[in-house]
Parts: structure tokens; C-alpha cells; sequence
């Protein structure tokens, strides 16, 4: 069940569930007095962004949820008298940034992009740095760049060196990165850690992200601060959020995480998700093609462990904030969540059709990110994330 806000018409920006074709407005439900018996305050479904909504809690959640299943069970048809009031054709709908987003962490927890990353740029020396497998290596990124998928992505310019020479100009290595989510449900007062155990509490839902990259902009200045110019000119974020309870049936223990982590950061629950991740690429007179297929089971570490360091500093995280994972990359070719990847930063040209190659993205280029998860016969789907360079 995926949410996330939407308008129509002349009506204001509101929560919605997707159904098939529809958005289910979730005010005029609760209006209509489907949510009576739970006590829900109609004007939190009328709110610009979900913070609200999530403010509300699990247990709310998880009663709405069940509520909501019941309405839409097929062989129920509990809504079909007021079908025409509840749900607005897709088509119709503008969607909107889900959450306001008050701080944004990036990690970098995709163990074989850090690899492949190493190996292109320390071909000498090993793929890790020595802290990689001991604690989740993230920076804070820019919040305010964060936009909702479909909107477009103006190349940015910047500092790099071309040639061995210094030179100002718009990217020419711009590239997408396939991630995730996490948007963050609980908060935890300033100075207190949330303990791993604890930390999944503090998730709302996930939802899929491209943290987009100016590769020559970011080679030239990360060095020794990290990110700058070369992430904070947008980041694009699904309109729809899938939460985090949903992902229970996808489950598994992920990689051997060799050394032991430190106390703050064991867990004996198993905490990575199986869900299918692909990108599609489409020149601008071209057609779409899948280029990656990859899976979150790729991560290093868990989303508990995200949390559990991020906070153990005594870090305040607050409802609406954005935890993403880093490039989720497979360990075969075709399973790489980036161009700087697929190219081998661009020594190997991604070729997309017998006339069309790509090593970074050019004017026009539209990249998609989808995911599901799908085993003994539940399917969960986590929507889209898509952007057009311009």
C-alpha cells in the first residue's frame, strides 16, 4: 500500500493510497466517516506532506491499513457507492514531494559499488578503506534540492579538471544513482542513541531514490571533505512511500559481516530485504531500455545499523527526514546501479542500441528507477522514481 500526496482540480495537495488507475483520497474517505471507530482527525489526510500522517504512529497506521484493506477487498466492494467522490483517475492527479524533509543523510553501504569504485580509483591498493566494514561510512547531503520524481534535472556546472586542466562548465560526466530511502517515522530527543534493536521503530516506510551525480564536479572536490557541488543540485525521490511493515514477507539475513561489527551496531534480527531493483534508460529519440537489474540485498549494512550509528553521537533524527542507502550495485555487470559503473568511468561505452552508446548522460536523457518485491505470492510494489536531464 503506497502513499503519498497529490492534488486535482482546483482541490489542495492531500493523502492519497494507490489502487490500480486511482489515488484514493484518504480526507474524503475519513469524511465520509470510514474511520470513525479509530479515531482519526480527517484534517491530518488534508496536509501538504505526510509528516502528519506519520506523526500519528504505527499502531495508527497499522489500524488505517487494515481498514483500508478491508475497503478495497474486491469481493467486498465496500466503496463502490462512492467510488466517483473517493478515487481520482491517475491521470488527473499532480503529485507532490511525500514528506517534508527537514535533513538528509546519504550512506554509502552498497558494498560492491564501493568495491568497484576502489578498484577504479586505488587500482594499486584495496578496494575498501579500512573503516568500510566497521561502520556505515554517509555524509549529510542537501534537503533542499530533494524533488519528486517526473520533475526534470537541470544539468549543473561546476569546477573539475579536463585534460589536466582546470575548467568551469556544465558536467560532463552526469550521472544517476539507483537507491533507497528511508524516511524516517519516530523521532529520538537530542543526546539520547537509538539502540539497534530499537531502530526499526523509527522507520516509516522506503522508497526509491536517485541520488543524481556530477562525477568530474565530485572527483575534483570531495577530497578531504567529501560531496559538495557534485550532489547538491538534486537528488529525485518516488512520490510514493511503501511502509515499512510491508516489507516483513522480504526478510532475509544478508552478507556475513566480517569483521564483528562494534556492540552499538550488532543485531541478531535479520535485517536486509529482498527486493528486485531495475533501471530504464531512454535517449530523447530513442527507445526505453532496461540497462540494470539489481537487488537490496546488496547492502552491507542494515537499515537498523543505518540508524543505530547515525544517532549513536547523540544525532536527533525528526519525522520526515531521508536516510539513503548509497548505490545499490549486484556483483555482475549488469547489475550496476550507475553509470560510472556501467562504463567503467567511461573507459567501456553502455551500448543501448546499435547506434546509440552512453558513458555519462546526455541533454535529453530520461532514467527510471522501479522496485518490487514479490515471494510465495505476496507482491509488494515500491512505484517509480524518473527524471529527464535538461
Amino acid at each position: 500500500m503506497l502513499y503519498g500526496v497529490f492534488s486535482y482540480d482546483i482541490a489542495s495537495p492531500r493523502v492519497g493510497v494507490h489502487h490500480k488507475n486511482f489515488v484514493l483520497d484518504l480526507e474524503v474517505v475519513s469524511l465520509l466517516g470510514y474511520f470513525d471507530d479509530l479515531s482519526v482527525d480527517p484534517t491530518v489526510f488534508a496536509q501538504p506532506a505526510l509528516n502528519d500522517f506519520i506523526a500519528l504512529g504505527k499502531p495508527a497506521h497499522r489500524a488505517i491499513r487494515q481498514r483500508l484493506t478491508e475497503l478495497l477487498d474486491k469481493d467486498v466492494l465496500a466503496l463502490a457507492d462512492v467510488h466517483d467522490q473517493v478515487f481520482i483517475h491517475e491521470s488527473r492527479v499532480k503529485m507532490h514531494l511525500p514528506v517534508r524533509i527537514g535533513d538528509y543523510t546519504d550512506f554509502y553501504v552498497g558494498i560492491h559499488h564501493a568495491e568497484n569504485v576502489g578498484r577504479m580509483f586505488r587500482p594499486q591498493g584495496d578496494p575498501l578503506l579500512p573503516n568500510y566494514k566497521r561502520l556505515p561510512v554517509g555524509y549529510h547531503g542537501r534537503a533542499s534540492s530533494i524533488v519528486v520524481s517526473g520533475t526534470p534535472v537541470r544539468r549543473p556546472s561546476g569546477q573539475f579538471m579536463d585534460d589536466g586542466q582546470l575548467t568551469f562548465g556544465p558536467s560532463k560526466a552526469l550521472d544517476f544513482e539507483l537507491e533507497l530511502a528511508l524516511v524516517i517515522g519516530k523521532e529520538n530527543p537530542l543526546g539520547e542513541p537509538v539502540p539497534v534493536e530499537e531502530a526499526e521503530d523509527y522507520i516509516f516506510g522506503v522508497a526509491l531514490f536517485n541520488d543524481w551525480s556530477a562525477r568530474d564536479i565530485q572527483r575534483w572536490e570531495y577530497q578531504p571533505l567529501g560531496p559538495f557541488l557534485g550532489k547538491n543540485f538534486a537528488s529525485s525521490l518516488s512520490a510514493w512511500v511503501l511502509p515499512f511493515d510491508e516489507l516483513e514477507p522480504f526478510r532475509m539475513a544478508g552478507m556475513p559481516q566480517d569483521p564483528t561489527p562494534l556492540p552499538y551496531l550488532q543485531t541478531h534480527t535479520p535485517g536486509h530485504f529482498d527486493l528486485e531493483l531495475a533501471v530504464s534508460f531512454q535517449a530523447a529519440d530513442g527507445e526505453t531500455v532496461c540497462i540494470s537489474r539489481s537487488n537490496t540485498r546488496y547492502l552491507y549494512w542494515t537499515f537498523a545499523q543505518l540508524i543505530a550509528h547515525h544517532t549513536v553521537g547523540g544525532c536527533n533524527l525528526r519525522i520526515g527526514d531521508l536516510l539513503a542507502t548509497g548505490t545499490i550495485s549486484g556483483d555482475m555487470p549488469g547489475s550496476y546501479g550507475s553509470l560510472l559503473e556501467l562504463s567503467w568511468n567511461g573507459e567501456r561505452p553502455l551500448h543501448l542500441s546499435h547506434t546509440t552508446t552512453r558513458t555519462f548522460l546526455a541533454n535529453g536523457d530520461t532514467v527510471t528507477l522501479q522496485g518490487h518485491g514479490f515471494k510465495n505470492g505476496v507482491r509488494v510494489d515500491l512505484g517509480e522514481v524518473t527524471g529527464t536531464i535538461v
